[in-house]
């Protein structure tokens, strides 16, 4: 059922995503995939000895299928911790027919051997049990640097070769989107009364019986974004297929909402969230009210959840939250624009010709964040990577450290709009609230 959380959505990433992310900085590929073969070379043939001493014969054993090569080492640190990631594509992507094969550099059989035992690895294992840089299988590959892994097409060509398990698992998931969108039930454009004027607004209902009630998602986008795009619209379908509405909404001076951008602010966002709430309580089909905040919107939904408590709210997952904004205000300092916070411009011009307002300024100034967040107490999820260079990780390590209970997840050098997998962030964020909201 798992496999089945993002494939009705996934196709919505091919036609919008970027290949950069805006604050997305420069992967370990730039450094240590510099040898590897590119795209569209036809991948070498090898014949190598198993872990029981038989000959696997690379294109005789592979042709026709996708193929993941994934060279490791029972003696490498960060092979090892990759492990978890390999493992997780292997259970994903073998039932659909993609053959997995780890080539090992160990030189040690028994270690290799132990190491294969201890993480249960089920897919097929050679090696040439030399050195690695002597290894043929390596100098054939380009291969300087373990872990390294390659994407094979059915043509036996290259189509990815990286040092980045997260790039496998995406580039993975883009190969075998769904060409078309299955949708779960319906989804109906609403407009809803604001802090700031009218609220543009998807809301998404999944198939019900007649009668029936279910939970409901809250999404709150963050600063300058928008309703639309493919976070939230693949954690809005994972939520359908398993029986769970969701209502997506541009905030005030944002998208199609009304208002100015210049107006706007956290308390009023906050307000915004409140009647987005207040209308989804009146749908008859609704029974319980969750929220998911990314950016400025995690800080939105902590602090809602906070002032409404868990008596209201069910659940809340943040995703890279950005609490950095009352210290950015205090510095003077707004995605790299200056100004003097104790006594600010009516606005400061930023990216876009977009304009932040003094209101907003003064009011994060001595914003309560987590002081208002600490008053929620019911189930939470904090996701945050750290490569982010906007929201340093620890802003939402913080959120968890003052939630007792809540669950964490650190994507380890993520950037903050997790553009290295959004399909996994997505997916752990789905998975959590579908654990939390059906059990």
């Amino acid at each position: 059922m798992k496999q089945k959380l993002l494939w009705a959505a996934i196709f919505v990433m091919m036609a919008t995503m970027q290949a950069k992310a805006q604050f997305m900085p420069s992967d370990a590929d730039t450094k240590y995939a510099k040898e590897l073969l590119k795209p569209g070379t036809p991948a070498p043939d090898f014949k190598m000895k198993t872990i029981d001493g038989k000959t696997f014969k690379f294109a005789k054993a592979t042709k026709g299928k996708y193929v993941v090569l994934d060279f490791w080492a029972s003696w490498c640190p960060d092979c090892r911790k990759d492990v978890p990631n390999v493992q997780r594509m292997y259970k994903k992507f073998a039932p659909l027919g993609v053959e997995f094969i780890g080539i090992s550099m160990d030189t040690d059989r028994e270690k290799w051997a132990a190491a294969v035992d201890k993480y249960d690895i089920r897919y097929t294992q050679v090696s040439e049990l030399v050195k690695f840089h002597d290894t043929q299988i390596a100098a054939a590959y380009g291969v300087k640097w373990i872990p390294s892994m390659y994407l094979i097409g059915p043509d036996g060509k290259v189509i990815l070769g990286t040092v980045l398990s997260d790039k496998m698992e995406r580039t993975l998931t883009e190969t075998f989107a769904p060409k078309e969108r299955p949708m779960a039930g319906s989804e109906e454009r609403v407009s809803i009364d604001g802090d700031h004027g009218k609220l543009a607004a998807i809301v998404r209902k999944p198939e019900l019986k007649a009668g029936a009630q279910c939970p409901m998602v809250v999404l709150c986008h963050g600063f300058g974004g928008r309703k639309d795009g493919p976070m939230f619209e693949l954690i809005a379908d994972s939520l359908a297929m398993h029986g769970i509405a969701s209502v997506r909404f541009d905030f005030n001076g944002h998208g199609e909402s009304e208002g100015k951008f210049e107006d706007m602010t956290v308390p009023n966002e906050i307000e915004d969230a409140k009647h987005i709430i207040e209308y989804v309580r009146d749908l008859r089909y609704v029974s319980s009210v969750a929220l998911v905040g990314h950016s400025q919107g995690g800080v939105v939904a902590a602090m809602t959840a906070g002032e409404l408590g868990s008596d209201d709210i069910a659940a809340v997952a943040l995703m890279a939250p950005a609490a950095v904004l009352r210290d950015d205000a205090i510095r003077g300092s707004t995605f790299g624009k200056s100004y003097d916070p104790l006594d600010p411009p009516e606005f400061v011009e930023l990216f876009g010709n977009q304009k932040l307002g003094r209101e907003y300024i003064k009011t994060a100034f001595r914003l309560p964040i987590y002081e208002t967040a600490a008053r929620y107490k019911g189930p939470a999820l904090i996701v945050h990577g750290t490569g982010d260079r906007v929201v340093p990780y620890t802003y939402g390590l913080r959120f968890h450290q003052q939630w007792a209970g809540s669950d964490y997840e650190e994507l380890e050098a993520f950037d903050h709009g997790f553009s290295q997998n959004i399909y996994r962030a997505c997916e752990i964020v789905s998975s959590w609230l579908i654990s939390k909201l059906t059990s």
